[in-house]
């Protein structure tokens, strides 16, 4: 489906509703009042619609190009699809073959890169030279991305329900710092404050709000939470997040793993390792949640089949 009307359809009216899943073994056995808030059934799979989409409609560029280890890749590839649009994706060696294909799908153009020789974002600036009249985009670092993120925020405010807590993945910080902007517009934030989650192996986020400035991690650090494999928070995200997150946990990989099973067998909810990466905070840090509403983010579902069975142990 291509738009050929000359105006585009607003974000409202294109993202799927987020999926609230209440479960009572997984309150149970964490010992809080936990609402899943499942983007696994959005548009290609992930919260990244929401921010791809934003911004596709958006800018007038009729090309836009981005980095992405997959899930904003094919966001972008699918929203640029909606629109007549083209896109370029730049995308590391290492991503997911489930990612890389769908990009392909979507209709985007994928252009592989080591990281290990070169990584994705000098990689993004050569395509960048090579096609002046593009769209760069980031794929958390852009206000039009933030403000797509945070209809998900506004979404969890509005559903009805009164959160202590927000839990979500953090990589670059495009869904923080948009679920923190999203609560505060919606005027019904009940005192809600929005705790992020980030893998133990790729903590530049939780180091940069202790040392209160941008912390960059070396090199593409290897979680299995692919989406969070950022060299550093982006500026507009840190923004933000400095002053409105109230904490960054650190997760361990083995209790990323053990999220992904407890989702499947207590939810029956698939999710991708860095969409399970909210759930393993909780696990991580349950005394700061004990006795409180929380509403667990799970980012996405995009997982190679044979990553998801032998995290499952099949």
């Amino acid at each position: 489906m291509k738009n050929t009307s000359g105006s585009n359809p607003p974000l409202r009216e294109i993202a799927r509703p987020t999926t609230f899943i209440e479960s009572r073994r997984l309150s149970r056995r964490l010992g809080v009042e936990l609402v899943l808030a499942s983007e696994t059934f959005q548009h290609t799979g992930s919260f990244k619609f929401r921010a791809a989409y934003n911004l596709a409609s958006t800018v007038p560029q009729h090309e836009i190009i981005t980095a992405s280890s997959g899930n904003f890749g094919q966001a972008l590839a699918y929203a640029c699809s909606l629109l007549g649009k083209k896109c370029t994706v730049v995308m590391p060696t290492t991503s997911a073959q489930v990612k890389i294909d769908a990009v392909r799908e979507y209709g985007g153009v994928v252009d592989l890169t080591d990281v290990r020789v070169k990584g994705r974002n000098e990689r993004l600036a050569e395509v960048a030279l090579e096609k002046p009249e593009a769209y760069t985009a980031s794929p958390y670092d852009d206000p039009l991305v933030i403000q797509g993120n945070a209809s998900l925020g506004r979404e969890i405010c509005e559903s009805g329900r009164a959160f202590d807590f927000i839990v979500a993945p953090v990589g670059g910080g495009g869904l923080s710092s948009g679920l923190i902007e999203g609560v505060r517009q919606s005027g019904k934030d009940h005192g809600t404050t929005v705790i992020g989650a980030e893998p133990l192996l790729a903590n530049d986020a939780a180091r940069s709000l202790r040392a209160g400035r941008i912390v960059k991690n070396e090199v593409e650090p290897m979680t299995i939470a692919d989406g969070a494999r950022t060299v550093s928070l982006g500026e507009n995200n840190w923004r933000i997040l400095k002053d409105g997150i109230g904490e960054i946990i650190e997760v361990p990989e083995d209790t990323i793993s053990e999220a992904v099973r407890t989702l499947y067998g207590l939810a029956n909810v698939k999710s991708e390792p860095t969409g399970a990466l909210s759930l393993a905070a909780i696990m991580t840090r349950p005394e700061l949640f004990r006795g409180n509403a929380v509403c667990c983010v799970i980012s996405g579902g995009n997982v190679d089949p044979k990553v998801y069975c032998d995290l499952l142990g099949g």
